[in-house]
């Protein structure tokens, strides 16, 4: 039997009027004001990185497939300081999401200098709230080890095995196993993606 007996019992579901409010959240975070849906996915996936929660990045990863970012693109995530994919104005956003996304949180000075080279605060502010809602994310399922949907494992496991990704403790007794990306079940709805 699992580590986490009957973790599903613990999810955010338990407490409607909480995940009514936390979709409310990412409706807000995600509505695209001056970054792009996809780039804020990737803020998502790099806090995931930083996090070390194996379920978020497999989400984060699977979603940016599902939106339309390149294989390519997403596994050079995990290399994104040396990846000709990604701009000097995104590496400075990825390298302040990684080190906020860390415990104990890593941002310096001169994270938020390189920041203001390419970014407005209107743009700081929603790259804040991208890594501040994945942080929740991170720390919610990370800590009851929520059992990551098969379909995001299968595409993980297959992109991302080689650059470093693997399911961890997210797997669950057969009882557990979810078919598919929350997307997909109609869990969270499209527009608060």
């Amino acid at each position: 039997m699992s580590n986490y007996n009957h973790r599903q019992d613990l999810e955010m579901g338990h407490w409607p009027e909480l995940r009514a409010t936390f979709n409310d959240l990412i409706e807000v975070v995600w509505t695209e004001k001056a970054l792009s849906e996809q780039f804020k996915q990737e803020l998502f996936t790099m806090a995931s990185l930083a996090s070390g929660c194996q379920h978020c990045q497999s989400h984060g990863a699977f979603h940016l497939q599902s939106i339309g970012a390149g294989r390519d693109r997403i596994r050079a995530l995990w290399d994104y300081e040396t990846s000709e994919l990604f701009s000097a104005a995104e590496r400075a956003a990825l390298d302040l999401v990684r080190a906020a996304a860390q415990i104990p949180n890593a941002t310096t000075p001169e994270h938020f200098a390189e920041l203001r080279k390419y970014y407005t605060n209107l743009q700081i502010i929603e790259i804040l709230a991208v890594n501040s809602m994945a942080g929740w994310l991170n720390r919610w399922n990370d800590t009851i080890a929520t059992v990551t949907d098969q379909e995001s494992v299968d595409w993980a496991t297959e992109n991302l095995a080689d650059v470093g990704w693997h399911i961890g403790k997210h797997t669950g007794e057969t009882e557990e196993q979810r078919k598919a990306h929350p997307l997909n079940l109609g869990w969270i709805r499209k527009e608060d993606q």
